[in-house]
C-alpha cells in the first residue's frame, strides 16, 4: 500500500486545560502533532504541557509572541515577536523552531523577508469559531485529507469542541491508511525541502 502522510497542528497554546486534553487524545492513539505556540502563553506552569508534548513525540513551533496583526508591525517589531517566542521554546525543548504560522494567517512580503522560518497555513475546520460544532469539524477535516496535508486546529483554552472531534478524526484517518507525522517530519518523509515566499497547507504545493 502506498504511504499517505499527514500532520496535525494546533494553534494558540500552551495551557493546562485544552492542551492537556488534546495530548490525552494524541497519547491514546500514539500519534504526534505540531503545536504552534504563542510566546506570551509560555510560563512556568504551561511549560509542563510543552514538556509532555515532547515526550509524546510532538514538536513546538512559532505562532508569534502576542498573536497580533503582524503586517502592521515594523521589521524590528516582527523580529522581536519571533525571536522571543523561539527563545522561550528553545529553553524548554532545546530545539529552535523551524516553522511559523502567522496569526490570523495574515502576512505580507515584509514578513517573508524578515522571518527566517518556513510559513505554515493548513487546512482548517473553522474550529476557532464556537458556532461550528463537533460534527462540522470532523467532516471538514476528513474532507480535506490527502497525502502531504497539514491540518490547522486550535488548542486554545476555551476551545472544548476540537478535543472530541480529533477523537473521531484520528482513528478514521488511521483506518484510511494515513500516518500522522509532525510538520517537520512530514516535509522530510515526503522528500520536500521548504521554499521561501511560500505558505504551506500541503507540502507538495509549489506556491
Amino acid at each position: 500500500m502506498e504511504k499517505k502522510y499527514v500532520a496535525l497542528s494546533f494553534d494558540d497554546g500552551p495551557n493546562l486545560g485544552t492542551t492537556q486534553k488534546t495530548l490525552d487524545i494524541l497519547e491514546k492513539y500514539h500519534v504526534p502533532a505540531s503545536f504552534f505556540l504563542i510566546g506570551q502563553n509560555i510560563g512556568k506552569d504551561t511549560a509542563k504541557s510543552v514538556e509532555r508534548a515532547l515526550k509524546l513525540g510532538c514538536e513546538a513551533e512559532n505562532h508569534s509572541f502576542t498573536h497580533s496583526n503582524m503586517p502592521a508591525f515594523t521589521p524590528e517589531q516582527i523580529t522581536d515577536e519571533i525571536n522571543e517566542t523561539s527563545r522561550l521554546i528553545k529553553e524548554i525543548t532545546g530545539r529552535d523552531p523551524e516553522f511559523f504560522r502567522p496569526p490570523y494567517i495574515d502576512y505580507d512580503q515584509k514578513m517573508f523577508d524578515t522571518i527566517p522560518l518556513t510559513f505554515i497555513c493548513g487546512s482548517g475546520c473553522d474550529d476557532w469559531d464556537p458556532n461550528f460544532g463537533v460534527e462540522h469539524r470532523i467532516q471538514k477535516t476528513l474532507a480535506n485529507a490527502k497525502h502531504g496535508e497539514i491540518f490547522l486546529l486550535h488548542d486554545s483554552a476555551d476551545n472544548t469542541m476540537t478535543v472530541p472531534a480529533i477523537d473521531v478524526i484520528i482513528p478514521e484517518l488511521l483506518d484510511r491508511g494515513y500516518t500522522f507525522l509532525t510538520v517537520s517530519a512530514l516535509f522530510r518523509e515526503c522528500g520536500v525541502t521548504p521554499g521561501r515566499n511560500v505558505i504551506y497547507s500541503n507540502v507538495f504545493q509549489e506556491s
